[in-house]
């Protein structure tokens, strides 16, 4: 695997930006935030497409409701997470489109089961109706089961050295484990009509949304550089700012439950309370997690300080990320 990285490295045209050059770059020099979110949000698209283009045989409807799953909107934070990660690394893009489509794959997939009635129980996800409710719970299953497969299918088969694609699947697998998102999602049902702790409910936070958060960024450098200790201070830079950015996301997402209607959402809101889910609104209150998600975003942003201009595109997600919360999360 590659190991040359540095924390200071200079400003470049790295490899990621998928041959845009030039017009992606403002009068200062730094990449324009939009310019390169689209053309990559474009990509992963193309690649999700492009991985699941199987024919179903017409007695089933898999295939279809995995691409339903997958290539129905979403923000793709996930993904360009991953590819704001890998320009650090300086990553080749026909790899990162693949490496970010098996994230999203994988994210489709919990999504999915989440919906589910023995689960989160939701008609809605993005607007539309869920998997479960527009092609029958049984196939939904399947589809979870069968997208967490093509995710891992599609990293094996990835050109690139063993290495990296033993390190790739291994941090994939292990956020969707009972110590990732699997174990977060069944401590989010223990705990329902409970009176919990907060430090238990970010804890559950941490697993059930952070975990693949974690990943994302990490695969995006994964793909390039080996995690040793050569590469320690990058990693431990690169884990504070998910481990921040990701509970972020998921406090931002309980405010929102609590205030939002469901064109904002593009679900059901109010789910949390009717359902008796513990969240960071029902412990904190809803003025201190208001509060408590920029003050996570700021920590993020204060965590990639040391990787100086090359973590440029990690400091525009921030930036995105705030500019949703100010969108639809004002301050009282």
């Amino acid at each position: 695997m590659q190991t040359g990285c540095t924390l200071h490295g200079e400003r470049t045209n790295v490899s990621a930006l998928g041959g845009l050059g030039a017009q992606a770059r403002g009068a200062s020099g730094w990449l324009l935030p939009e310019i390169w979110m689209q053309d990559g949000a474009k990509r992963v698209e193309q690649a999700l497409a492009r991985l699941l283009c199987g024919q179903d045989d017409g007695a089933t409807e898999l295939m279809a409701a995995m691409r339903y799953a997958t290539l129905h909107g979403g923000k793709r934070t996930r993904a360009l997470l991953c590819l704001a990660a890998g320009a650090l690394a300086d990553t080749p893009a026909h790899m990162l489109d693949d490496v970010s489509a098996a994230i999203e794959m994988m994210h489709a997939c919990t999504l999915v089961h989440d919906d589910l009635p023995a689960m989160d129980d939701d008609v809605l996800r993005r607007g539309l109706p869920t998997v479960h409710v527009k092609f029958g719970e049984a196939t939904a299953i399947l589809v979870g089961d069968a997208l967490q497969a093509h995710a891992f299918l599609t990293l094996a088969s990835l050109d690139a050295p063993g290495d990296n694609r033993i390190a790739l699947v291994r941090e994939l697998a292990q956020a969707v484990s009972a110590e990732g998102a699997a174990g977060g999602q069944a401590m989010d049902l223990s705990l329902v009509g409970k009176h919990v702790e907060l430090d238990r409910i970010l804890a559950m936070h941490r697993m059930k949304t952070g975990a693949l958060v974690r990943a994302s960024v990490r695969m995006g450098a994964l793909c390039a550089i080996a995690e040793d200790a050569a590469h320690a201070a990058l990693y431990c830079a690169l884990d504070r700012y998910s481990a921040c950015f990701g509970l972020a996301l998921q406090v931002v997402d309980d405010i929102l439950d609590a205030t939002a209607d469901t064109a904002t959402l593009g679900k059901t809101p109010g789910k949390d309370a009717a359902a008796q889910k513990p969240t960071c609104v029902s412990i904190m209150g809803l003025q201190a997690a208001r509060q408590f998600a920029p003050d996570l975003l700021r920590d993020a942003g204060e965590a990639i300080v040391p990787l100086g201009p090359r973590a440029e595109r990690l400091a525009q997600m921030l930036q995105r990320a705030n500019a949703y919360l100010f969108k639809h999360v004002p301050c009282a």
